[in-house]
């Protein structure tokens, strides 16, 4: 296997350097303009538009392990943004849906820099999106980023 000439490969670390901190910044605007983490953002999002949902597709909702969605719903409901209640089905099953103050919260969140990013990339054509797909998910596999859990690399906090 070759080697990349190193102004290639510096040209690319320096790109994942420029989305890190444009996450970064974006992250801790949010958390002064509503004191919630993305990762909290995010799911109560994600609960404003599925409605009462369990943990697990929640998870798959937004991409983070079961165990953090867990940690955070854990922190939105004792926040009174969240409750959690046990199906009447199977007992087993445990769903969440906001509070009348997530869904203030909710409505009253800004734009995440997902919402701004996906409207972006729309715009482009679908050859340039898949090509675009593939890379970063080479990236992130170089990255051992599919070892490690979304709400790590988005602040450091569930």
């Amino acid at each position: 296997m070759t080697s990349p000439p190193p102004q290639i490969a510096e040209s690319v670390l320096g790109d994942i350097r420029v989305i890190i901190r444009a996450s970064d910044m974006q992250s801790k605007r949010l958390q002064r303009a509503t004191g919630f983490t993305t990762a909290q953002a995010l799911i109560v999002r994600a609960v404003s538009d599925l409605g009462e949902v369990t943990t697990r597709a929640l998870s798959q909702a937004v991409s983070l392990s079961q165990a953090t969605v867990t940690t955070v719903l854990d922190r939105l409901e004792r926040h009174g943004y969240i409750e959690r209640y046990r199906s009447e089905k199977d007992r087993r099953i445990v769903h969440a849906r906001l509070t009348e103050k997530g869904e203030a919260a909710s409505k009253t969140m800004p734009p995440l820099m997902d919402e701004q990013f996906l409207e972006r990339f729309a715009d482009l054509p679908v050859k340039r999106q898949q090509e675009i797909s593939c890379a970063l998910s080479d990236v992130a596999h170089m990255m051992n980023a599919d070892a490690t859990d979304a709400a790590a690399a988005s602040n450091g906090r569930a």
